[in-house]
C-alpha cells in the first residue's frame, strides 16, 4: 500500500521591526519558544570604530544575542572573517568568547564554502562560519549533519546569509528543538526569516534600514532566478 501523502508545511507568519537591534533585544526579556539565527555587521559598517572597538562591540553583542535564547532554543550565527591590516580576525573566535562566558555551549560548527575549495581569494575568506549554541539542546551524534557545505547558496546582497546556510540551520531548529519561531535582529534583507517562513517557522526581524526592513516585509521563497544583488551601497536610505 502506498504511504499516505503529507501535506506541505504552512508558511509561517512574519513580523519585521524597522529600530535598533540592541536597543529592541535589550527591551526584551528571554524570548520564549524562539530559536536566533543571524549575522551581526562587520567592521566596515562602523567607520568611526578602531578595530578594537569593533571587537569589544561584537563580543558584546553576542552575548546580548545569546542572553535572549531559550534554554530550549539555540542561536545560530553566520559570520565570515576579515582581513584587516595585514592580519586575519576571525569571528568564530568571537562569538565563542562570547558564548563562554555566558555558559552557552557550541553544539556544532560548519564551514560554508563561498568560493570552490582551492581556489585563493584576497579580500574576504573563501569560507564562512554556521556555529550552533545553547544552554540546554545537545546534539544527538546518531543525526549529525555534513559539517562542510560546500555553497552558501543564493545571496540577495553582498552582506546576505546564503539560502542554503539558512536552510541548514532553520533545519536544525526543527529537528532538534521545540521552538517554532525564528528571530533574526540583524536581518538585512530577510533571507533567514524567508527561508524560515518557507518552512513553517514563524519569523521575527529587526533592520535598522527602512529600505532594507520593507524588503525583508516583502521576500520570499523561491527567491527566484534573477542575479543576487552585488552593490555593496543598494541599501542606502
Amino acid at each position: 500500500m502506498a504511504s499516505e501523502e503529507q501535506p506541505a508545511p504552512t508558511s509561517g507568519k512574519r513580523e519585521v521591526h524597522c529600530a535598533d537591534a540592541l536597543e529592541w533585544l535589550a527591551g526584551q526579556g528571554v524570548l520564549a519558544g524562539c530559536s536566533l539565527i543571524t549575522s551581526m555587521p562587520d567592521v566596515s559598517e562602523f567607520p568611526s570604530y578602531t578595530l578594537e572597538q569593533w571587537k569589544e562591540w561584537f563580543v558584546r553583542t553576542a552575548g546580548l544575542v545569546l542572553s535572549r535564547c531559550p534554554d530550549d532554543g539555540v542561536t545560530i550565527f553566520y559570520q565570515t572573517d576579515i582581513k584587516k591590516d595585514g592580519t586575519w580576525v576571525d569571528k568564530g573566535y568571537l562569538v565563542q568568547k562570547a558564548a563562554e562566558g555566558l555558559g552557552h555551549a557550541l553544539l556544532w560548527h560548519k564551514v560554508v564554502c563561498r568560493a570552490p575549495a582551492g581556489q585563493t581569494t584576497f579580500g574576504r575568506p573563501a569560507y564562512s562560519h554556521l556555529l550552533c549554541f545553547s544552554r540546554g539542546v545537545r546534539s544527538d551524534l546518531g543525526r549529525s549533519s555534513p559539517d562542510v557545505l560546500p555553497q552558501a547558496g543564493e545571496v540577495t546582497w553582498t552582506r546576505g546569509m546564503g539560502v542554503e546556510a539558512c536552510l541548514a540551520a532553520c533545519r536544525y531548529v526543527l529537528s532538534h528543538t521545540p521552538t517554532r519561531t525564528i528571530v533574526d535582529p540583524f536581518c538585512g534583507h530577510g533571507t533567514v526569516l524567508a527561508v524560515a517562513n518557507d518552512l513553517g517557522l514563524d519569523a521575527v526581524g529587526v533592520e535598522l534600514s527602512r529600505k532594507r526592513a520593507r524588503k525583508a516585509r516583502a521576500l520570499r521563497m523561491p527567491l527566484g532566478d534573477s542575479e543576487p544583488e552585488t552593490r555593496s551601497e543598494d541599501d542606502a536610505d
